[in-house]
């Protein structure tokens, strides 16, 4: 490992927030490695809420746009962010090109560089239509927007049995009590433009398959990977959609690699 290992900023999924991290920080910490979870807006500790106090994705996303503000000239870090992140990883690498070492995709949203974002959803909802039951939607009307902003709130059944259906009893408890309602902000996702092919997509990008992954399955995550090539696919046997809690160990060796390797480029 180097002497200075680059920065790993961790993003979490929707509805999630730094909290569902804590095992990885812990031993990547333990290793000598700079690393930072961060909560997006209106999530963790966040004290906005959807709807009152974030309509758009990019309200959602802003913490990690001024994270990466500050990130000084010259300086390059390395992205980890899950599932729903992966959006805000492309948001990120679209932004800041030049100050991202590599960014890694954990069973995340990985969008390419042709289709809106929401293209990656709407092939999701058509494949596996049994899969995305489980979720309470509730409408609201936003002044001056001409859809209802849709907010998605996770039944305990929903969590255990397609999140975290390989992780401890504690860990799933402890989900039941900190996950928040989330949106996937479809009227943004439809109509921005997509990712550009010569800012987001000339960030090296390295996907994580979760292999018992029971929301974004397995075949799903390799289907975006051919839709939207990546420089490297590595796999973790046994992990579900949230591989930080049920293969921690395994995890931080994958993304310890990962810093290691990017670092000697």
């Amino acid at each position: 490992m180097s002497k200075q290992p680059m920065k790993i900023i961790l993003v979490h999924g929707g509805g999630h927030g730094a909290w569902c991290w804590y095992k990885v920080v812990a031993a990547l910490k333990s290793q000598g490695y700079s690393t930072t979870a961060i909560d997006l807006a209106a999530c963790g500790s966040d004290p906005r809420r959807m709807a009152e106090d974030v309509t758009t994705f990019e309200e959602y996303a802003q913490p990690l746009m001024d994270l990466m503000a500050s990130v000084p000239e010259g300086e390059k870090i390395v992205l980890v962010g899950h599932s729903f992140a992966g959006l805000s990883l492309a948001s990120a690498m679209d932004a800041f090109p030049q100050k991202i070492a590599v960014a890694v995709f954990v069973t995340a949203i990985l969008p390419d560089t042709v289709h809106a974002p929401w293209h990656i959803f709407q092939q999701h909802f058509e494949q596996y239509p049994e899969i995305n039951g489980g979720t309470t939607r509730t409408s609201v009307a936003i002044p001056g927007r001409s859809e209802p902003f849709i907010i998605l709130t996770s039944d305990p059944e929903f969590l255990a049995s397609r999140l975290y259906q390989n992780c401890s009893l504690e860990d799933l408890s402890l989900g039941t009590m900190l996950v928040r309602p989330a949106s996937f902000f479809e009227e943004d996702l439809r109509r921005r433009a997509a990712f550009s092919k010569e800012r987001y997509g000339s960030v090296e990008k390295v996907f994580v398959v979760c292999g018992e992954d029971a929301i974004l399955t397995p075949s799903f995550q390799r289907w975006m990977v051919e839709n939207s090539p990546v420089k490297e696919v590595v796999e973790i046997n046994g992990a579900d959609h949230m591989a930080m809690l049920s293969k921690p160990r395994e995890l931080c060796e994958c993304i310890a690699a990962i810093v290691n390797s990017y670092a000697a480029n």
